[in-house]
């Protein structure tokens, strides 16, 4: 563009001085504003709305990334105060539900043939129901309940001894202390009979030989043990057929996956007795019964709190899941348990630069892989906190849903 100084004469007509100096100054500055706008056009190929388009683009890009560094710096700070607002919650949430729940779960009912057996149970001054109690340290409850006295404990177990020892007094019908303390003998013994029982039963089910006694009356031990509603022994058993059918079909230590997913929960029997969680304490009394390091290993490895070394732990971890989220083996119904993990996957599946979604847990975490090309690492922050937000919003599911935004490069060529 040709640059032509402005004329001398004013606009204004006759005014002053100062005024025709000031016509001249804004007419040489709206020149200069359009020659510089002229040169920038020829130097970057770009008119000025293209221009005011990418720097548009330019300022979204920055406060997303400016937004996702804000995020990660609000969920460092928050974290501290997040555990004890956790806790709080899980205290009111116990305060709410534990009376309803313990209610159903540790109380058993024992009938009688008339409500006359009430008093009989209860004893002069009660020192019947007093010799019970102590003997078999549950609780015996005496209400208005027709012809039934309830047996409460947390312990399963003590409950079924309490059980049996009711009944064999109803029976026989004396009952004074020291009938009382027979029956009491004669039902532990039975008990302690059973429980070998049933350990034999799922070793032998299963396959597994040379284990130790201590082993196998611990297994007996999971048959008074539920988990979601689910026997903690039948998982075992079912566990231990799966991780042998998986083994055998990937070429795995099919002894090894065996015997492990069959002892796999076995700290839960005493994980109320040993510090630590039941993993962690079942590979504890594993290796001090002379089992292998594989097996205790994959013992410790099936919930990832050591990571898994070998492949017989990654097999004893999947027919664990297996068993464990098999269709009616828990509480969820196979439509409930389908639609969720659908509805995760969609839900992550919406938000921009999202290539693959994996629903993995039973619905409990969700992995979603991102486009390294067009999500930064503040943005996939961002990402993580978005889909966290709508599941809340959108999703009912029980406990916590855990989101992991994987972002990776690869750079792969062939040698020819």
């Amino acid at each position: 563009m040709k640059f032509s100084m402005p004329s001398w004469k004013s606009s204004r007509g006759n005014g002053s001085e100062p005024e025709r100096v000031l016509d001249r100054l804004e007419a040489l500055d709206a020149q200069l504003a359009e020659l510089r706008r002229a040169e920038l056009e020829r130097i970057s190929s770009l008119t000025a709305d293209e221009a005011r388009e990418e720097l548009a683009r330019e300022v979204e890009e920055d406060a997303r990334r400016q937004a996702g560094l804000a995020l990660r710096r609000i969920e460092a700070k928050t974290k501290a105060e997040a555990e004890r607002r956790a806790a709080t919650i899980l205290a009111a949430a116990t305060q709410r539900l534990a009376g309803p729940h313990a209610e159903r779960t540790t109380t058993q009912l024992v009938r009688l043939p008339d409500d006359a057996m009430k008093g009989r149970i209860i004893g002069r001054d009660g020192r019947n129901i007093n010799v019970l109690e102590q003997l078999t340290g549950v609780d015996i409850i005496v209400d208005d309940t027709p012809s039934a006295v309830r047996v409460s404990s947390f312990d399963a177990m003590r409950r079924e001894i309490a059980r049996r020892t009711l009944e064999r007094l109803i029976a026989d019908g004396r009952i004074h202390p020291a009938r009382c303390e027979e029956a009491f003998a004669q039902a532990t013994r039975e008990i302690d009979e059973l429980i070998v029982e049933e350990g034999e039963g799922a070793v032998l089910d299963v396959k597994v030989n040379g284990l130790h006694p201590r082993l196998i009356e611990l297994l007996g031990r999971l048959q008074f043990r539920t988990s979601y509603g689910q026997n903690v022994l039948a998982h075992l058993v079912e566990s231990a057929h799966l991780a042998a059918l998986i083994a055998i079909e990937l070429g795995a230590a099919a002894d090894i996956a065996r015997r492990a997913a069959l002892l796999h929960d076995i700290g839960k029997a005493i994980d109320r007795e040993a510090d630590g969680t039941h993993a962690a304490v079942g590979a504890r009394v594993a290796r001090r019964c002379g089992e292998s390091e594989e097996v205790a290993h994959a013992i410790a490895a099936h919930h990832d709190e050591v990571e898994p070394r070998t492949v017989e732990a990654v097999v004893v971890q999947a027919a664990d899941a297996l068993s464990g989220a098999r269709p009616g083996a828990r509480g969820d119904s196979l439509e409930e348990y389908v639609t969720r993990l659908q509805d995760l996957e969609e839900l992550a599946l919406d938000h921009r630069g999202v290539e693959k979604v994996y629903a993995m847990q039973a619905g409990r975490e969700i992995r979603v892989m991102v486009d390294p090309g067009e999500v930064d690492d503040g943005q996939a922050a961002l990402i993580s906190h978005e889909i966290a937000a709508a599941v809340e919003r959108e999703i009912e599911y029980p406990g916590q849903v855990k989101i992991t935004v994987i972002r990776e490069s690869r750079a792969t060529n062939y040698a020819r």
